[in-house]
């Protein structure tokens, strides 16, 4: 089958094709790289990106050193055939500069600016991020996607989604314990994400956990 996919693809005269790497889920553009014919195929084979080095003239593996691999989820062709785009789990922050995406500059009017990965470029509020996120897999749980990584862990089942929570948990705790400041907040978004996945998994709705949270906020042990 791999094969067959890159049959289809058509690199340019330098044999190579660009790659645009988006986040999963939130549709965030996170790099643009390149492929070549060999590259493509160990990340088809492997389902972690490996992309061509243009100034090094050879492959390189996304997150081989760094950590911040790109666990490939689905792949998408242009109608030209000649662009890629792929969407994945980012691990860590896609940009050699440690931000989650390489695009955190914007031009405003004379200048540019630099946006903070902590904000959001939704300009959604925090609850409302949770509560589209939560609707998302609400949307997974009721009609499964092909290529979703929720749908996949959905279908798989309890026992894989209470792993994929204990193993987030476990992060937070190293993370936590080496005080990186950056890796506190990935593991920690990690466990929400996939605490939701299991409030979802149950059909629980975030409000309840919403209203549990507003019990306990006059509570003595809450009190400021």
């Amino acid at each position: 089958m791999n094969e067959t996919f890159l049959s289809l693809v058509k690199f340019n005269a330098e044999g190579l094709i660009p790659a645009v790497i988006q986040k999963v889920g939130s549709g965030e553009v996170l790099m643009v790289a390149h492929m070549n014919r060999e590259s493509l195929k160990q990340t088809l084979e492997t389902g972690e990106t490996v992309f061509y080095s243009r100034s090094r003239k050879s492959l390189w593996k996304k997150g081989e050193s760094s950590g911040s691999i790109q666990k490939v989820r689905e792949i998408l062709i242009d109608c030209d055939e000649d662009t890629l785009l792929f969407k994945v789990e980012q691990i860590k922050g896609a940009c050699h500069t440690g931000r989650l995406s390489c695009f955190y500059r914007k031009w405003d009017r004379l200048q540019l600016v630099e946006m903070d990965d902590r904000s959001s470029s939704s300009g959604l509020v925090p609850k409302q991020i949770l509560e589209r996120i939560s609707e998302t897999i609400s949307k997974r749980r009721e009609n499964p996607s092909s290529g979703s990584y929720v749908s996949a862990l959905l279908v798989k089942g309890e026992d894989a989604i209470l792993k994929k929570v204990a193993e987030e948990a476990a992060e937070v705790l190293l993370s936590s314990k080496g005080k990186v400041r950056e890796e506190i907040v990935w593991e920690v978004a990690d466990l929400w994400f996939h605490t939701l996945v299991l409030l979802g998994f149950h059909g629980l709705p975030l409000q309840e956990v919403f209203r549990e949270l507003e019990k306990r906020e006059g509570k003595p042990g809450l009190k400021g």
